[in-house]
């Protein structure tokens, strides 16, 4: 039996960092993967989705070359070669992962691991033989995959899950995305830049639905605009599949109509990779399919920790890499870890115009009983998003009418997954409306629509 001070299950954005970390504190360390160091993010996620992403916003920046006095002819799309391009980035990537584990002298251990006692991992490597490893703290960051929901049961041929998404190996005339979430929105503003005919088909009764309602109303009329068909407050009832198609049956506003499509995207949420982990012989709750934790990611069972979109949402890549520094350094006895704050955790979604945001939405706000004060300030009279020729869109400000403090941003329209971060550095260091007031913002940038935004929430705005 090998023994270590720590062991993470699982290498994605919440387990290898956790793993550095740790080594990085003085604790003995192993990480435990059975396929890819860096995970799904790394490998068949984040990563990947935007080199594709921006491979596609180049090819629609030169079918516009000739508004900027540029011109190109002759401009095609090789989805092949954009593939294998979105792979090298994730394989450099893979590569660079592991680099950093060797040199932060991290034991990677390859294989299948469960809890088999208190303390214990059992770890099945790929020739089959069961390796146990010891430690008194075990983390698990085993993520999660993709929700399979009848009829769109994925078939790697006809319907496809993200994965199959982002390999095809050809281009689809036409396309059906079933789920209007970041994944689901991305893909089909992938695909739609490429110019196949994409419908989206979303059960809630708007686009985005997660996201604040002005910014989802943008974001409607702009896929709209870019020749999206979007069916909100639809479902899918049935689906057939030919030799190469796919007709399925749609559901909305009480009437039934027909669609076919070359392809079918799967993408109506996600469930946490909780099976055979070993916990049904401990006190670890898991709640729907993922494990309950407290703040710390401490679960029921003692020296047992969660992290990553195995814990719960958000599901995004960042909130676990933060929970894994914040849960080895609580372990580790670090003087002022900070329990995560959901609410300040930013999400980016890096379809064409990008959606950003970060704290409460208008509605939350009101609900809660916030007086509010908001700023809306489009693009449309910022002078870089003019000269960039990308002036659509809004960014809006919410602030505590009483206290001044920044409850919510919300972004659509250009570079906004970059822009996010200024509000997010506010939020942590609790600044407020006077204070964002008085902070200078260079010109000539994007940023400053930021700024106006701001002044806007106490009508102030120098150019709206």
């Amino acid at each position: 039996m090998q023994r270590f001070d720590l062991i993470v299950l699982g290498a994605g954005p919440g387990g290898y960092v956790a793993a550095i970390r740790a080594a990085q504190l003085g604790l003995r360390t192993a990480l435990v993967e059975r396929e890819h160091l860096g995970g799904v993010c790394l490998n068949w996620g984040c990563i990947p989705t935007k080199a594709l992403l921006h491979s596609a916003e180049l090819y629609e920046a030169v079918q516009q070359a000739a508004e900027h006095g540029l011109d190109i002819g002759g401009c095609t799309v090789d989805i092949g070669r954009m593939v294998q391009r979105s792979r090298r980035v994730a394989a450099q990537l893979a590569k660079g992962v592991r680099h950093l584990l060797r040199k932060h002298q991290v034991s990677i251990v390859d294989g299948h691991g469960r809890l088999a006692e208190p303390g214990v991992l059992a770890v099945t490597a790929p020739d089959g033989q069961v390796n146990q490893l010891a430690a008194p703290h075990i983390v698990l960051a085993t993520g999660a995959r993709a929700r399979v929901v009848p009829p769109l049961e994925p078939d790697g041929r006809l319907v496809w899950t993200a994965r199959e998404a982002m390999t095809p190996q050809r281009l689809p005339r036409s396309l059906l995305v079933v789920g209007s979430g970041a994944i689901g929105i991305e893909f089909a503003s992938f695909y739609r830049s490429l110019g196949s005919e994409v419908t989206v088909v979303e059960q809630q009764d708007r686009v985005l639905p997660l996201e604040d309602e002005d910014i989802s109303a943008l974001a409607r009329q702009a896929f709209e605009q870019r020749g999206m068909t979007l069916l909100t407050g639809a479902t899918v009832s049935s689906l057939a599949k030919g030799s190469d198609s796919v007709t399925v049956s749609i559901d909305a506003g009480g009437q039934r109509t027909a669609l076919e499509v070359e392809r079918v995207i799967s993408a109506v949420g996600i469930v946490g990779n909780v099976e055979q982990l070993g916990l049904e012989h401990t006190a670890v709750r898991v709640q729907g399919t993922h494990i309950v934790t407290d703040e710390w990611c401490r679960t029921g069972e003692p020296g047992v920790y969660a992290i990553g979109d195995l814990a719960g949402p958000p599901w995004l890549a960042h909130k676990a890499s933060h929970e894994a520094v914040l849960c080895v350094e609580k372990i580790a006895g670090v003087a002022g870890v900070q329990p995560l704050a959901a609410h300040r955790i930013p999400g980016c979604i890096y379809s064409r115009p990008q959606v950003a945001s970060i704290g409460l939405t208008e509605r939350q706000a009101r609900e809660l009983g916030h007086e509010l004060e908001v700023g809306r300030f489009p693009f449309a009279g910022n002078g870089k998003a003019i000269a960039l020729g990308q002036a659509q869109g809004l960014v809006k400000t919410l602030f505590d009418a009483r206290s001044g403090e920044l409850l919510g941003a919300h972004m659509i329209g250009p570079e906004v997954t970059e822009l996010i971060q200024g509000y997010g550095v506010g939020m942590a260091l609790e600044t407020t409306e006077a204070e964002l007031i008085h902070t200078v913002f260079a010109h000539p940038t994007l940023s400053e629509a930021m700024h106006e935004a701001v002044l806007a929430a106490k009508g102030r705005a120098i150019h709206a």
